[in-house]
């Protein structure tokens, strides 16, 4: 699915050239355009799932909470009660990232051995691309 230069990342999230999407569609592009992201999920502010991609849906519940849970308790030790709009942790068999947006959160659990940088930056054109957070 890329482009002629073989890039499939051009190609999907183009958030200037379509409207809302919703959170099922946006997480399937997000899978697509990042082969490293092995499960995500969009959350919204009281830790509902909006939608999720890769993640059984026993653990979406807990999922959801966690990670609304997590930017809140690391956004608790910032001085002047500053909100934590993203994290990254390593982990033995991967790497989780969160991204927080105004009113909605986005995570993914993704390989060992990614580009932090690049991983951050599909998570929050996914987010925008939810249309809540542009």
């Amino acid at each position: 699915r890329g482009g002629a230069d073989g890039c499939a990342r051009d190609q999907s999230l183009h958030l200037a050239t379509v409207g809302a999407m919703d959170a099922a569609a946006a997480l399937a592009d997000l899978v697509e355009i990042s082969p490293q992201i092995e499960a995500a999920a969009v959350v919204s502010g009281d830790g509902e799932l909006a939608g999720s991609v890769g993640v059984p849906e026993a653990r979406s519940t807990v999922l959801g909470r966690a990670v609304r849970e997590l930017l809140d308790g690391a956004g608790a030790f910032r001085s002047g009660q500053g909100r934590v709009t993203q994290l990254h942790a390593e982990l033995a068999g991967g790497d989780v990232f969160a991204v927080a947006g105004d009113e909605q959160a986005i995570v993914a659990v993704a390989r060992e051995r990614v580009a932090p940088g690049l991983v951050f930056y599909d998570l929050k054109r996914c987010l925008a691309a939810v249309g809540h957070d542009a």
